[in-house]
């Protein structure tokens, strides 16, 4: 069963968003600090922490904990499951669709305004 973002603005909209972009940028690229999808997605790091962690509960993410040779600090790696590559492909659906939908109607607005 996959996680139903709203699309509608506000805050449950804005999470879905968010969780689209996470999602979409861990598919892309594995090797990010949580510092790094922050800034990539421009949302705080605070966020960006809560939101790894909800969505490793869920089963999206897995966070693995490794010790970079040579440094004494250990590094975290984000890693999207297949459950969140399933997620992504729905959420980039839902989007593609919401964005098509808005664009129609903006089409038929500058219709009606006189606009070709």
């Amino acid at each position: 069963m996959t996680e139903h973002y709203s699309g509608h603005t506000g805050r449950r909209g804005q999470l879905g968003e968010d969780v689209f972009k996470i999602l979409r940028l861990l598919s892309s690229q594995e090797d990010l600090s949580q510092r790094d999808i922050s800034g990539h997605i421009n949302i705080s790091l605070g966020k960006t922490n809560y939101m790894l962690k909800s969505l490793a509960k869920k089963g999206f993410v897995k966070i693995k904990n490794f010790m970079s040779k040579g440094q004494k600090l250990n590094k975290v790696k984000y890693i999207l499951t297949r459950k969140g590559m399933e997620q992504q492909a729905h959420l980039t659906y839902y989007y593609l669709k919401l964005r098509e939908k808005e664009y129609i109607d903006l089409k038929k607005e500058t219709q009606k305004m006189g606009h070709p």
